[in-house]
Protein backbone atom coordinates (compact mmCIF):
# COMPACT_ATOMS: atom_id res chain seq x y z
CA UNK A 1 0.00 0.00 0.00
CA UNK A 2 1.08 3.57 -0.60
CA UNK A 3 0.65 6.60 1.63
CA UNK A 4 0.05 9.78 -0.42
CA UNK A 5 2.59 12.59 -0.09
CA UNK A 6 -0.02 14.87 1.48
CA UNK A 7 -0.34 12.40 4.32
CA UNK A 8 3.43 12.41 4.72
CA UNK A 9 3.58 16.20 4.83
CA UNK A 10 0.87 16.23 7.46
CA UNK A 11 3.01 13.84 9.44
CA UNK A 12 5.74 16.43 9.74
CA UNK A 13 3.50 18.21 12.18
CA UNK A 14 2.64 15.14 14.21
CA UNK A 15 4.27 14.88 17.59
CA UNK A 16 6.35 11.86 18.41
CA UNK A 17 5.60 10.39 21.83
CA UNK A 18 9.14 11.38 22.83
CA UNK A 19 9.32 14.95 21.56
CA UNK A 20 8.81 16.73 24.87
CA UNK A 21 12.19 17.73 26.31
CA UNK A 22 13.15 16.07 29.56
CA UNK A 23 15.62 17.04 32.25
CA UNK A 24 18.95 15.21 32.27
CA UNK A 25 22.12 14.84 30.25
CA UNK A 26 21.74 15.25 26.50
CA UNK A 27 22.53 12.14 24.43
CA UNK A 28 25.07 12.04 21.65
CA UNK A 29 25.06 9.12 19.21
CA UNK A 30 28.09 7.71 17.43
CA UNK A 31 27.14 5.27 14.69
CA UNK A 32 29.53 2.39 13.94
CA UNK A 33 28.80 0.14 11.01
CA UNK A 34 29.18 -0.72 7.36
CA UNK A 35 27.68 0.90 4.26
CA UNK A 36 24.12 0.16 5.41
CA UNK A 37 24.73 2.66 8.23
CA UNK A 38 26.98 5.06 6.32
CA UNK A 39 26.22 8.37 4.61
CA UNK A 40 24.96 8.02 1.02
CA UNK A 41 27.84 8.00 -1.47
CA UNK A 42 28.54 6.38 -4.83
CA UNK A 43 29.47 3.18 -2.99
CA UNK A 44 26.88 2.94 -0.28
CA UNK A 45 24.21 4.53 1.81
CA UNK A 46 22.31 3.49 4.90
CA UNK A 47 19.93 4.56 7.64
CA UNK A 48 22.47 6.49 9.73
CA UNK A 49 21.94 10.06 8.56
CA UNK A 50 18.19 9.50 8.53
CA UNK A 51 18.33 8.57 12.20
CA UNK A 52 20.56 11.51 13.11
CA UNK A 53 18.08 13.86 11.43
CA UNK A 54 15.41 12.83 13.96
CA UNK A 55 17.43 14.10 16.94
CA UNK A 56 16.06 17.20 18.67
CA UNK A 57 16.55 19.39 21.74
CA UNK A 58 20.33 19.49 21.45
CA UNK A 59 20.89 15.78 20.88
CA UNK A 60 23.42 15.21 18.13
CA UNK A 61 25.67 12.57 16.64
CA UNK A 62 28.26 11.51 14.09
CA UNK A 63 27.90 8.80 11.46
CA UNK A 64 31.12 6.75 11.44
CA UNK A 65 29.65 4.13 9.10
CA UNK A 66 32.22 3.03 6.51
CA UNK A 67 31.57 1.28 3.23
CA UNK A 68 32.80 -2.30 3.02
CA UNK A 69 33.83 -2.61 6.63
CA UNK A 70 33.59 -5.70 8.81
CA UNK A 71 33.98 -6.10 12.56
CA UNK A 72 37.65 -6.75 11.79
CA UNK A 73 38.47 -4.05 9.23
CA UNK A 74 36.50 -1.36 11.09
CA UNK A 75 38.87 -1.87 14.00
CA UNK A 76 42.07 -2.47 12.04
CA UNK A 77 41.46 0.51 9.75
CA UNK A 78 41.18 2.99 12.60
CA UNK A 79 37.45 3.69 12.45
CA UNK A 80 36.81 2.11 15.83
CA UNK A 81 39.54 4.18 17.47
CA UNK A 82 37.83 7.29 16.14
CA UNK A 83 34.52 6.18 17.62
CA UNK A 84 36.04 5.51 21.04
CA UNK A 85 37.89 8.81 20.96
CA UNK A 86 34.61 10.60 20.26
CA UNK A 87 32.99 8.85 23.22
CA UNK A 88 35.81 9.86 25.56
CA UNK A 89 35.73 13.45 24.31
CA UNK A 90 31.99 13.80 24.97
CA UNK A 91 31.58 12.16 28.36
CA UNK A 92 30.72 14.59 31.12
CA UNK A 93 28.90 17.04 28.86
CA UNK A 94 26.84 14.47 26.93
CA UNK A 95 25.56 10.96 27.50
CA UNK A 96 27.34 9.04 24.71
CA UNK A 97 25.71 6.10 22.91
CA UNK A 98 27.38 3.94 20.28
CA UNK A 99 25.25 1.99 17.81
CA UNK A 100 26.98 -1.10 16.43
CA UNK A 101 25.62 -2.70 13.25
CA UNK A 102 27.67 -5.16 11.23
CA UNK A 103 27.06 -8.35 9.28
CA UNK A 104 26.67 -7.56 5.58
CA UNK A 105 30.39 -7.81 4.89
CA UNK A 106 31.32 -10.13 7.74
CA UNK A 107 29.24 -12.87 6.11
CA UNK A 108 31.12 -12.73 2.80
CA UNK A 109 33.43 -15.67 2.14
CA UNK A 110 36.30 -13.33 1.28
CA UNK A 111 36.18 -11.83 4.78
CA UNK A 112 36.82 -15.27 6.33
CA UNK A 113 35.03 -14.31 9.56
CA UNK A 114 33.29 -17.15 11.36
CA UNK A 115 30.14 -16.61 13.40
CA UNK A 116 32.19 -17.32 16.53
CA UNK A 117 34.71 -14.64 15.62
CA UNK A 118 31.94 -12.22 14.62
CA UNK A 119 30.34 -12.73 18.02
CA UNK A 120 33.63 -12.22 19.84
CA UNK A 121 34.30 -9.06 17.86
CA UNK A 122 30.90 -7.62 18.76
CA UNK A 123 31.37 -8.50 22.43
CA UNK A 124 34.76 -6.78 22.40
CA UNK A 125 33.19 -3.67 20.88
CA UNK A 126 30.54 -3.64 23.60
CA UNK A 127 33.26 -3.87 26.25
CA UNK A 128 35.30 -1.11 24.61
CA UNK A 129 32.34 1.28 24.63
CA UNK A 130 31.74 0.68 28.33
CA UNK A 131 35.42 1.26 29.07
CA UNK A 132 35.36 4.52 27.10
CA UNK A 133 32.39 5.75 29.14
CA UNK A 134 29.56 5.16 26.69
CA UNK A 135 26.50 2.98 26.30
CA UNK A 136 26.58 0.40 23.47
CA UNK A 137 23.51 -0.39 21.38
CA UNK A 138 23.64 -3.46 19.14
CA UNK A 139 21.55 -3.26 15.97
CA UNK A 140 20.78 -6.25 13.78
CA UNK A 141 21.57 -5.75 10.09
CA UNK A 142 19.21 -3.85 7.84
CA UNK A 143 17.53 -6.35 5.51
CA UNK A 144 18.54 -6.57 1.89
CA UNK A 145 15.70 -6.09 -0.61
CA UNK A 146 16.03 -9.45 -2.37
CA UNK A 147 12.78 -11.39 -2.76
CA UNK A 148 12.10 -15.06 -3.43
CA UNK A 149 9.60 -16.49 -5.91
CA UNK A 150 6.85 -16.23 -3.28
CA UNK A 151 7.36 -12.49 -2.98
CA UNK A 152 9.01 -12.61 0.43
CA UNK A 153 12.38 -11.28 1.56
CA UNK A 154 15.26 -13.76 1.39
CA UNK A 155 16.55 -13.74 4.95
CA UNK A 156 20.20 -14.26 4.08
CA UNK A 157 21.58 -12.45 7.14
CA UNK A 158 20.01 -14.82 9.66
CA UNK A 159 23.27 -16.21 11.17
CA UNK A 160 24.69 -12.73 11.78
CA UNK A 161 21.36 -11.52 13.16
CA UNK A 162 21.14 -14.44 15.60
CA UNK A 163 24.73 -13.87 16.70
CA UNK A 164 24.08 -10.18 17.36
CA UNK A 165 21.01 -10.96 19.46
CA UNK A 166 22.96 -13.60 21.39
CA UNK A 167 25.80 -11.18 22.15
CA UNK A 168 23.25 -8.66 23.36
CA UNK A 169 21.74 -11.21 25.71
CA UNK A 170 25.11 -12.42 26.98
CA UNK A 171 26.40 -8.89 27.65
CA UNK A 172 23.13 -7.33 28.86
CA UNK A 173 23.25 -4.89 25.96
CA UNK A 174 20.24 -3.25 24.32
CA UNK A 175 19.48 -4.79 20.92
CA UNK A 176 17.41 -3.00 18.29
CA UNK A 177 15.85 -5.62 16.01
CA UNK A 178 16.21 -3.70 12.76
CA UNK A 179 16.53 -6.82 10.63
CA UNK A 180 13.24 -8.23 11.91
CA UNK A 181 11.34 -4.97 11.54
CA UNK A 182 12.79 -4.04 8.14
CA UNK A 183 12.04 -7.55 6.86
CA UNK A 184 8.48 -7.34 8.12
CA UNK A 185 7.99 -3.93 6.51
CA UNK A 186 9.53 -4.94 3.18
CA UNK A 187 7.35 -8.06 3.06
CA UNK A 188 4.29 -5.92 3.72
CA UNK A 189 4.94 -3.32 1.01
CA UNK A 190 6.12 -5.80 -1.62
CA UNK A 191 8.91 -6.00 -4.12
CA UNK A 192 7.96 -3.18 -6.50
CA UNK A 193 7.60 -0.56 -3.79
CA UNK A 194 10.66 -1.78 -1.88
CA UNK A 195 12.82 -1.06 -4.92
CA UNK A 196 11.86 2.62 -4.61
CA UNK A 197 14.36 2.73 -1.74
CA UNK A 198 17.29 1.43 -3.85
CA UNK A 199 20.25 3.81 -4.01
CA UNK A 200 20.43 3.12 -7.74
CA UNK A 201 18.60 0.66 -9.95
CA UNK A 202 19.69 -2.88 -9.14
CA UNK A 203 21.19 -2.00 -5.74
CA UNK A 204 19.14 -4.04 -3.28
CA UNK A 205 21.38 -3.30 -0.29
CA UNK A 206 21.97 0.45 -0.08
CA UNK A 207 19.44 3.23 0.37
CA UNK A 208 18.54 6.45 -1.40
CA UNK A 209 17.39 9.54 0.52
CA UNK A 210 13.82 8.23 0.86
CA UNK A 211 15.04 4.90 2.20
CA UNK A 212 17.49 6.61 4.52
CA UNK A 213 14.61 8.65 5.94
CA UNK A 214 12.22 5.72 6.37
CA UNK A 215 14.72 3.33 7.94
CA UNK A 216 16.35 6.07 10.00
CA UNK A 217 12.94 6.73 11.54
CA UNK A 218 12.56 2.98 12.01
CA UNK A 219 15.74 2.89 14.08
CA UNK A 220 14.49 5.80 16.17
CA UNK A 221 11.14 4.07 16.63
CA UNK A 222 12.89 0.92 17.83
CA UNK A 223 15.02 2.98 20.20
CA UNK A 224 12.03 4.70 21.74
CA UNK A 225 10.44 1.28 22.37
CA UNK A 226 13.61 -0.11 23.95
CA UNK A 227 14.79 -0.24 27.55
CA UNK A 228 16.65 3.02 26.88
CA UNK A 229 13.40 4.91 26.40
CA UNK A 230 13.71 6.89 29.63
CA UNK A 231 17.26 7.97 28.75
CA UNK A 232 16.38 9.29 25.28
CA UNK A 233 12.94 10.66 26.05
CA UNK A 234 12.58 14.20 24.75
CA UNK A 235 15.40 13.90 22.24
CA UNK A 236 13.73 11.99 19.38
CA UNK A 237 11.51 13.86 16.94
CA UNK A 238 10.24 11.05 14.74
CA UNK A 239 7.94 11.64 11.79
CA UNK A 240 4.52 10.49 12.94
CA UNK A 241 3.31 9.47 9.50
CA UNK A 242 6.39 7.40 8.75
CA UNK A 243 6.13 5.59 12.08
CA UNK A 244 2.41 4.96 11.55
CA UNK A 245 3.04 3.54 8.08
CA UNK A 246 5.90 1.36 9.32
CA UNK A 247 3.57 -0.07 11.96
CA UNK A 248 0.81 -0.56 9.41
CA UNK A 249 2.99 -1.95 6.63
CA UNK A 250 2.10 0.93 4.31
CA UNK A 251 4.52 2.12 1.63
CA UNK A 252 5.63 5.73 1.97
CA UNK A 253 8.03 7.69 -0.21
CA UNK A 254 9.10 10.80 1.73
Amino acid sequence: MYAPIATFLFGLALASPLNAKRAGKTPVFFLAGDSTTATITSGGGGWGDGFLSTLINGATGINFGHNGRTTVSFVQGGDWANVLSAVKNHTGVYDPYVTIQFGHNDQKAAANISIAQFSTNLANMVSDVHTAGGTPILITSLSRRNYNSSGLIIENLAPQVAATVSVGSNTSTTVLHLNEESTKYLNAIGEEDAYEYNRVEGDYTHLNVAGQTVFGNMVGWLLEKSDLRAKVEGFLGLNGTIVKDIEGGVFILP
